[in-house]
């Protein structure tokens, strides 16, 4: 089935969606996105008999905010309004610390709409342990590859959670 990739700033619609939290590269520090590669698993995966949309808090075409407070407000909305958030954290202290990401795992793991993906090979996957450990006491799924990831997110997403 089709999916449709909805990106920062732009309207959040109806139906089966997936948010991709998680850290977003630094224009100060620049490496590969992993949202590309989590959106392609995701339309990949997906056999629903409605579109997905995949919500991206990236920027279409890396146009920024004009403050700082639209863009947040933006992603609690769209994590509010997803029926699945996906959190993939390869986390990368110089690169992708995933300060926020920390917090918006407090807020949502809760909330029976989260999936944990921590990649063990990731450069810093220590810093992930209490993640993993807080996710598994809430019953959270936790996985280790972005494949498995997705696939536990579309699992919340088929099951009407």
């Amino acid at each position: 089935m089709s999916v449709n990739l909805v990106m920062a700033r732009e309207p959040i619609p109806a139906g089966p969606s997936v948010f991709l939290a998680g850290p977003t590269p630094d224009k100060s520090a620049p490496v590969p996105s992993w949202r590309p590669g989590a959106a392609d698993a995701l339309a990949a995966q997906w056999a629903g008999a409605q579109p997905l949309t995949i919500l991206s808090p990236e920027s279409r075409h890396g146009r920024r905010a004009d403050r700082y407070e639209t863009q947040v407000d933006w992603e609690t909305d769209a994590r509010a309004a997803a029926t699945a958030v996906l959190f993939w954290i390869p986390r990368d202290l110089k690169t992708m610390p995933a300060m926020t990401t920390n917090v918006e795992f407090g807020l949502d793991v809760s909330t029976g709409r989260a999936v944990l993906g921590c990649p063990p090979d990731c450069p810093n996957p220590e810093r992930n342990r209490y993640l993993i450990y807080v996710a598994r006491r809430h019953g959270v799924p936790v996985r280790t590859t972005l494949t498995d990831t997705v696939a536990a997110a579309l699992a919340l997403v088929t099951s009407g959670r």
